[in-house]
């Protein structure tokens, strides 16, 4: 299997996360929640669609919200082609980090 970039590997883990309300905005949310990074829409949207090309996620596009001019919105989930490259990519990540010495820095984000 094709390793996945580190962008698309976060936003394939975020949509996992949210288990059904992944869209655009609670992917965003989920991303800066769990690694106190902003990521612009377009940094989201460009790995997602890489994604969705590799049949790792797909999309349903929900009815227009009641709304004066409501859009839809397009759900994201993470398809069985998906859920083995997230199971692939944390077995390579626990064997890379298996042994590694301390690193001596508590907050890494400071």
């Amino acid at each position: 299997m094709k390793l996945l970039s580190r962008s698309e590997e976060i936003v394939l883990l975020a949509i996992w996360k949210l288990q059904g309300d992944a869209y655009g905005v609670t992917i965003r949310q989920m991303i800066f929640e769990t690694t106190g990074q902003k990521w612009s829409i377009g940094a989201i949207y460009a790995p997602l669609h890489r994604l969705e090309n590799k049949g790792f996620v797909s999309s349903i596009k929900s009815e227009p919200i009641a709304e004066r001019g409501g859009r839809s919105k397009i759900y994201y989930q993470v398809t069985s082609d998906g859920r083995k490259a997230l199971a692939e990519i944390k077995r390579i990540n626990e064997a890379i980090w298996m042994n590694v010495p301390v690193l001596g820095v508590e907050n890494p984000a400071h």
